[in-house]
This record gives C-alpha cells, structure tokens and sequence, in this order.
C-alpha cells in the first residue's frame, strides 16, 4: 500500500477497505470501469449481481439514478430512511456503468453516517462502491484485524475504523414499490 490516505488511493483507482454499518466493506470509485473489474475479480463476485453506492448524501448518488423515475413523495420515503442503515433500489441513471447494475435496470444506494465513509465520499466528492469484505459465500470481516489476507494483499488501503456495532447487514428496500427485500 503506497498512499497515505484513503482519498488519495480512491482517486488513483484503488481498491479499499472500510467500516460500514455493521461489517467492514471493500469498495472503489464507481466511475473507474478498471478499478470496478479489478473489485469484482477480487471478490470472485458474479458481474450480473450489481454492487451497491454508499455516499454520505443523497446529492452524491443522484448522477447514478433516474430520480425523473421518483416521484416527490417516493423521494421524501427515501430521505426519511436515511441514514440508518437501509439500502434503496432506485432506478439507474440511463450512463451508469454497467459493472455498477449488473443484469438489473436498477441501482442499490445507501447514505451511512458511518464517519470514516462519510469523509472519504466528501474528500472524494462522489459515492464509494460498497460490497462487503470477503471472498464471495464467506463470511464478511467485522473489524479491519479481521481480514481475510488473500484480501488484503490486493487492497490499496484499508480504513482501520470501526463499524457501527449495526449486529446485521443492511435492510434492503424497494424505493418505488416500498417492498423489504432483506
């Protein structure tokens, strides 16, 4: 790991780990095809699956959604959920890159609180890709002591934050429909 800060290796297209809500998450810039194939391959993770966006503001996710698919009312149910925890399937943006949504016509987003996240997507100004720490039917790390090392010699930086305490991944949520996927 050559860089001295999270924001730095993000910019450079690196792949890094992080704290989110509940587990640590490995992430990368979402408009870096490159970066976002090296993450993929890494995790040994289904292309046709999607990732998830985690930003630290609803502003930050907006050029990868539809938002003229959301109305008013769907926006503001959206708004209310955040941040706790809760990751949306929105529709995406017409431009986003295919590695992002995989076979779907739509993207997952969530706003965290989670301070170190929060402060590399400002540093950044953008969402970070956000999919949990492990090889793909592992279980996921939950503290930056914890990672697998066949994942940390890939990585370019880790956060050695902590989570949230969160005790279970995200609740996953259809924004239009409302419908609870997990």
């Amino acid at each position: 790991m050559n860089y001295c800060d999270a924001p730095s290796a993000f910019l450079a297209g690196g792949l890094i780990a992080y704290p989110t809500e509940a587990v640590f998450g490995v992430g990368c810039d979402p408009d870096n095809n490159q970066a976002l194939e090296r993450l993929l391959a890494m995790k040994q993770r289904d292309p046709s699956k999607g990732l998830i966006l985690l930003a630290s503001s609803f502003e930050q996710l907006t050029p990868y959604i539809d938002k003229d698919r959301l109305t008013p009312d769907m926006i503001s149910a959206m708004l209310s959920r955040w941040p706790n925890g809760v990751t949306q399937v929105v529709p995406k943006s017409k431009n986003l890159a295919p590695l992002l949504s995989g076979k779907f016509d739509s993207i997952a987003v969530r706003v965290t609180d989670q301070s170190d996240v929060v402060a590399l997507c400002e540093a950044v100004s953008r969402p970070i890709v956000s999919t949990s720490a492990n090889l793909s039917g592992l279980e996921p790390a939950t503290t930056w002591q914890t990672l697998d090392p066949q994942l940390v010699e890939q990585l370019d930086f880790v956060v050695k934050g902590e989570t949230l305490g969160f005790d279970k991944p995200s609740t996953i949520v259809d924004a239009i429909s409302g419908q609870c996927y997990r």
